[in-house]
């Protein structure tokens, strides 16, 4: 894959916290940021940890090399994707988000919100009703609009540069599989030597055409739909930038470090 230097993201964490944080705070962290960026110049094999917060759950974030690949972990009872992101990223580099969570949802004020369907008012709207119906309007529109401010700050330090790839890392245990995904696709490619549940999502069409010869589940899905569920996925879409989920049955780590393999081998 591409190569660019790594100190924009810095600078996108230096603004971060300026939001964020008091002033002595942000002196500690601006400090440690462009540290960590001229430690990444003087020895690339070196990882460098920092972390951010978004909506009250903690993010660390690891740091290897100067590639322009992001990476994400959601959630958190997904462990094989970890195990295979920590792996990869340790190999290949790259920047990966882990979210510090042990359960698929993360409390939000005095709910549960999925950390995956709130990359859109729409789906936020639909999140945090999910586990609390009875909200009264005043305060889930404050609630919308708390999101709106924080995931604008979030998305500002994990999307990608223009020339770089953000790659989504999933398991599933629960029956869902590729053929789920087609309706919402462009394009397929279904391996009949595949498991199912196994499969690549790109929103990318050149990316689609790179993989789809390969070995793994293929899908392209680069039109939005009808129904908008606030996945990380579609608001990728919305700017421009090249998504994938790289999705297996929990449990497969082998399959999942080969399919991060594979991508890493195959795109541009």
């Amino acid at each position: 894959m591409n190569r660019d230097w790594s100190l924009p993201f810095a600078s996108k964490l230096v603004i971060y916290f300026l939001r964020k944080c008091c002033f002595r705070t942000f002196i500690f962290i601006i400090t440690i940021s462009f540290s960590l960026a001229i430690a990444s110049e003087l020895d690339k094999s070196n990882s460098q940890k920092s972390h951010i917060t978004f909506l009250g759950t903690d993010f660390n974030v690891i740091q290897n090399g100067d590639t322009p690949n992001r990476y994400i972990w959601l959630h958190g009872d997904e462990q094989t994707a970890r195990m295979a992101l920590e792996h990869h990223v340790n190999r290949y580099g790259g920047i990966a988000f882990f979210i510090q969570s042990k359960t698929r949802e993360i409390p939000f004020e005095s709910t549960m919100i999925d950390p995956n369907r709130i990359f859109s008012r729409k789906g936020t709207y639909h999140a945090l009703r999910k586990f609390k119906p009875d909200w009264q309007p005043g305060n889930l529109k404050k609630a919308l609009d708390n999101i709106d401010m924080e995931r604008d700050n979030f998305l500002e330090i994990l999307m990608p540069s223009k020339s770089g790839v953000l790659i989504s890392v999933h398991n599933n245990f629960r029956g869902y599989n590729v053929h789920m995904e087609k309706d919402k696709s462009q394009k397929v490619s279904i391996k009949s030597d595949q498991n199912p549940r196994d499969f690549i999502i790109c929103t990318n069409s050149n990316d689609y055409e790179s993989l789809s010869d390969g070995p793994f589940n293929i899908v392209l899905q680069n039109i939005f739909p009808d129904n908008d569920d606030g996945s990380l996925s579609w608001e990728a879409l919305r700017r421009g930038v090249r998504y994938l989920n790289i999705e297996t049955r929990l449990g497969y780590l082998t399959q999942q470090k080969k399919m991060l393999s594979f991508v890493e081998s195959n795109l541009d």
